[in-house]
């Protein structure tokens, strides 16, 4: 892999992740960060996630490879720029949603230099303290209408996340956005709804503490999830999400009956079926 420099925009959880990770197995890549918040940037640089910060035109002039960090919503509107800035340099992001992406780039006429990506990996912590070595490991990268992209550009990310020791897979934008609703994106809301019913009823803290245990920390963990980070998420991916939660609020709805009704026979055969997930996790 031909990598001498990388520009990453935004170094929260994934992109401080992915700087980490690079400087570990390429201790001679030299690693540019751009941050819009300036209070982070002494942070940024102490925890060694980046050689330095400069602006966003300085960034993506320098770099081989520019990878967007950012929120969904400001990776949109940052593509647009960095796109009409390029001349050989690579373009990807690390955005849970796709297609709104892959229509800004291809208004471009360098759309060719932007590779579509989604590294499957993350926790509930955000912002440049959550950047951890290894994240990516034997996780799955979705790359996105492969067939937009240049060969040498396609070649250089698919190097990339091979690097960091993740899976490649090759999918069309609009069918991972509505697999992304039902495997990731509705667990995040399903998360913070289950915080807000328990909150709104527990009023005190104190049994929830006690009371809590490995199934519920476990289940309501995503509800730690920064609201910055998620609702660009559900507003770029509205349509997809809003079928996941109607086809949820119909499984809940089964289950309110028939535990309403004393329906023994017909919980455990819904619980029987929901088992079956086993055999794809």
């Amino acid at each position: 892999m031909k990598l001498n420099t990388i520009g990453i925009i935004g170094l929260g959880l994934i992109g401080g992740s992915l700087a980490l990770d690079l400087k570990k197995k390429f201790p001679g890549m030299k690693i540019i960060g751009v941050e819009k918040d300036c209070k982070l940037n002494e942070k940024i640089i102490k925890l060694g996630l980046v050689d330095e910060i400069k602006m966003l035109e300085e960034a993506v002039s320098e770099s081989d490879l520019v990878v967007l960090g950012t929120p969904p919503d400001v990776s949109v509107r940052l593509l647009d720029k960095i796109l009409a800035l390029v001349t050989d340099q690579v373009v990807t992001d690390v955005s849970s949603v796709k297609k709104p992406l892959i229509e800004v780039a291809s208004k471009h006429n360098s759309c060719g230099r932007y590779v579509a990506t989604h590294p499957m990996a993350g926790t509930e912590y955000s912002g440049p303290e959550a950047a951890t070595n290894s994240l990516f490991q034997n996780k799955a990268c979705i790359i996105c209408d492969h067939q937009n992209s240049d060969a040498d550009a396609l070649e250089l990310v698919n190097s990339l996340f091979s690097e960091v020791e993740m899976r490649i897979i090759n999918m069309d934008a609009t069918e991972h956005d509505r697999h992304a609703a039902y495997v990731s994106h509705i667990s995040h809301i399903s998360s913070f709804a289950l915080a807000l019913t328990v909150l709104e009823k527990e009023q005190s803290e104190r049994n929830i503490f006690d009371l809590a245990s490995g199934g519920f920390d476990s289940t309501v963990r995503l509800a730690k999830s920064a609201a910055s980070m998620w609702q660009p998420v559900f507003e770029l991916n509205r349509e997809n999400i809003i079928d996941v939660i109607k086809n949820y609020e119909k499984q809940l709805g089964k289950f309110r009956e028939a535990i309403a009704n004393g329906d023994t026979e017909t919980i455990t055969s819904l619980i029987g079926s929901s088992n079956k997930i086993k055999k794809v996790l």
